[in-house]
C-alpha cells in the first residue's frame, strides 16, 4: 500500500477508533477517501481495533458495498430489483458484461469502468435501470447502454481525475 494510504487509513482510524462498533465507519470512510479497502489495510484495522485479521477481511468480503481494488474511472450501476428484471434486465446484464469483459464487482483491465449490481435505483416505471457515474438512466436497451459506454469512452482520457 502506498504510504499516502497508509497514512489515511491510519488517520481515519485514529479519528473513529473510540467509537462504539467502529469498523463499519471506518471502512466506509476508508473507501470514501480511497475509493477501495486496500487489502493492505486490514491489518492495520485489526490491531488499532483489536480484532483479528480475519473479523475484519470478513467484514470487508461480506458486503458486497466495499471494494478491495481501486475502482475504475466510470462506476456503472445495474438495477437487479425484481421491476427491472421484469423488463429485460437480466439481458441488458449479459449484454453489459459482454461489451465491458467483466462480471460484476470487476473493473475493466484498464482501469476505465466497474460494473456494480444494485438492489433498486426507484426508477421502476422506467425499467430496466441503471446508473453510470451518478446519473440515472431508464428504459436502457443493449444499443442504449453501447452508446453510453462509448460515450464515456470517448471522454476518457489520461488518468483519474
Amino acid at each position: 500500500m502506498p504510504p499516502n494510504e497508509s497514512d489515511t487509513v491510519r488517520r481515519l482510524v485514529e479519528d473513529m477508533k473510540d467509537r462504539p462498533g467502529p469498523l463499519i465507519e471506518i471502512l466506509h470512510s476508508v473507501q470514501a477517501a480511497l475509493g477501495y479497502v486496500p487489502p493492505d489495510a486490514v491489518p492495520i484495522l485489526a490491531e488499532a481495533l483489536n480484532l483479528s485479521r480475519a473479523e475484519v477481511h470478513g467484514v470487508v468480503t461480506f458486503y458486497h458495498f466495499f471494494r478491495d481494488t481501486p475502482p475504475g474511472r466510470h462506476t456503472v450501476s445495474l438495477c437487479r430489483a425484481e421491476a427491472c428484471q421484469s423488463m429485460g434486465a437480466d439481458e441488458l446484464a449479459e449484454h453489459a458484461k459482454g461489451r465491458l469483459g467483466v462480471d460484476f464487482h470487476e473493473t475493466t483491465k484498464d482501469g476505465t469502468f466497474s460494473l456494480e449490481p444494485v438492489f433498486c435505483l426507484g426508477n421502476c416505471a422506467c425499467s430496466p435501470a441503471a446508473m453510470i457515474d451518478g446519473r440515472l438512466y431508464g428504459r436502457l436497451t443493449p444499443d442504449r447502454f453501447d452508446a453510453l459506454i462509448t460515450e464515456r469512452q470517448s471522454k476518457t482520457s489520461g488518468p483519474k481525475q
